[in-house]
């Protein structure tokens, strides 16, 4: 391990030995616990373990009279990339992978320049304790995902050096959905990786690309992951935690404490991050693609008053929704 490894490691277990040591009621130790726990054994140990369980999928029916062998090529070069690449310093073991899927949708291909104009739709899944349900960690479509390849062409990546924007990509969405697994395990556990895809884009403001710069666009790259690392954002990230490892994982345990847990995540920090940085729209995609579990978890469940507070933080972030946030009411 390199002098820079371990430093991130040892910063990585400070924040980690502080959450398991803390004071925690008796009846949510075990639970608790467990989150520490995990991330504990990613860290200790010296052998390493890929991190993400990428499947790539690349639909090109809009591209007509291209030899489909190119498409094929680039499917297998990233998913071989982003499976085989120790992205952290962190070990995983093959069952704690985080699950990730690149949809990649080619508009337009450039075979004179290797130019492919591309949306991608980026989905991350997290296990939740003690259950056989995944619940959705990430959900979000990029409509610049365009980049440069070239049949056979072996990828390379340098944090140092950001002069690859198909590298880039997918680097960026590796610590992205790394950063936001170790959160949801440990309050701003993700920090140091998370700060590594910030450091990214910053660094990335310099390729010809969209989705790079800085205030160009409220849902680009960069706002993403500028927003999440935001201290006005912080309690976005607390959610993150509250929701995911006190609410859903203590839903196994106890299903009305763990219900109980989400519905004071979404007031303390939901609906107070929406408050103090109203034009982040963090929150909105969120409840995007938290609409389907939020109102599965409510419906014919909880107090009403409880339902009522509910539908109301959820309401005022995204109205657009509102089918999904009426059946909490039921």
């Amino acid at each position: 391990m390199t002098h820079k490894q371990m430093t991130r490691t040892r910063i990585t277990w400070q924040k980690i030995s502080n959450f398991i040591f803390r004071p925690v009621a008796s009846d949510g130790l075990k639970s608790l616990l467990c989150g520490g726990i995990l991330l504990l054994s990613m860290i200790c140990q010296t052998v390493h373990a890929q991190e993400l369980l990428a499947k790539v999928v690349i639909n090109h029916k809009q591209i007509q009279g291209t030899d489909a062998s190119v498409f094929d090529n680039l499917q297998q070069t990233l998913e071989q990339f982003i499976n085989e690449r120790q992205w952290t310093a962190l070990h995983f073991q093959k069952n704690e992978r985080i699950p990730c899927n690149f949809n990649i949708t080619v508009t337009k291909y450039d075979q004179s320049e290797n130019l492919f104009s591309c949306t991608a739709l980026i989905l991350a899944n997290r296990p939740v304790f003690n259950a056989s349900y995944t619940t959705t960690l990430y959900n979000n479509r990029d409509a610049d995902f365009n980049f440069q390849f070239t049949q056979f062409d072996q990828l390379n990546f340098n944090e140092e050096m950001i002069d690859n924007q198909l590298t880039a990509l997918i680097a960026y969405y590796a610590y992205l959905i790394i950063g936001m697994n170790l959160d949801s395990f440990a309050q701003m556990g993700g920090e140091d990786i998370l700060q590594r895809c910030l450091n990214l884009a910053n660094n990335a403001q310099n390729l010809n690309f969209p989705g790079w710069k800085a205030f160009d666009n409220s849902r680009n790259r960069f706002a993403i992951i500028n927003d999440y690392m935001e201290g006005a954002m912080k309690p976005f990230r607390q959610l993150q935690y509250d929701y995911y490892r006190t609410g859903l994982d203590e839903m196994a345990n106890n299903v009305e404490r763990g219900r109980t847990n989400i519905s004071t995540a979404l007031e303390n920090d939901l609906k107070k991050c929406h408050e103090d940085r109203p034009l982040s729209l963090l929150p909105q995609i969120w409840t995007d693609y938290k609409k389907d579990e939020l109102s599965n978890i409510y419906k014919g469940k909880g107090t009403q008053k409880e339902k009522e507070t509910v539908y109301d933080i959820l309401f005022s972030i995204n109205a657009s929704q509102n089918n999904y946030w009426e059946k909490i009411k039921e």
